[in-house]
């Protein structure tokens, strides 16, 4: 898999499967990856975070997704494929589309009780309160032109997802217009 400076923009709602699968992609064999988990970007915030999925949070994300972009321009620019992985609503698509580096779009998209599941099971420092995990759900379950971007991920194993995501790569069909 040859995508060498191509930004792939890998998205969902929570519990949709994004970091797996992402992390699966950049070990695939062919050009160098980079995989940027934008869950990073957000703790990395020291002081003063807000949850980003709250409506007094735009200020924080809209600074948070510039430099995730920045971050992803760079090493795009340096010859990796970028696998950039988190919650990207078509909201949040502007700076991206500002790169030169080609853009590929992927909305992952599990059935909501999957969604909920899933993030009941990780644990640790993540959201599972299902009242947030089924707004933002319900943010990716209605995309108008962007619906041509999503991948059901209903019935699929982590492989079948991985599968999917590598084919959407192939087709150029989930590429994003400059």
């Amino acid at each position: 898999m040859d995508h060498t400076g191509e930004v792939l923009i890998l998205t969902g709602p929570p519990g949709s499967g994004k970091t797996t699968t992402a992390e699966a992609l950049a070990r695939e064999p062919g050009s160098p990856k980079v995989h940027l988990h934008s869950d990073d970007f957000w703790h990395f915030i020291k002081n003063g975070v807000i949850p980003p999925y709250l409506p007094e949070a735009h200020e924080q994300n809209v600074v948070v997704v510039d430099v995730l972009t920045k971050a992803a321009t760079g090493y795009a620019g340096g010859g990796y494929f970028v696998v950039v992985d988190g919650i990207v609503g078509p909201w949040f698509l502007e700076p991206f589309r500002k790169i030169a580096a080609p853009l590929h779009y992927v909305i992952l998209r599990p059935p909501l009780d999957v969604a909920i599941r899933r993030c009941r099971e990780r644990g640790g420092d993540t959201l599972t309160d299902p009242g947030p995990i089924a707004a933002l759900h319900q943010q990716f379950s209605s995309l108008g032109p962007f619906e041509q971007h999503v991948v059901s991920t209903e019935g699929h194993d982590r492989e079948d997802t991985l599968r999917t995501v590598i084919e959407a790569m192939r087709s150029g069909m989930f590429r994003l217009a400059s």
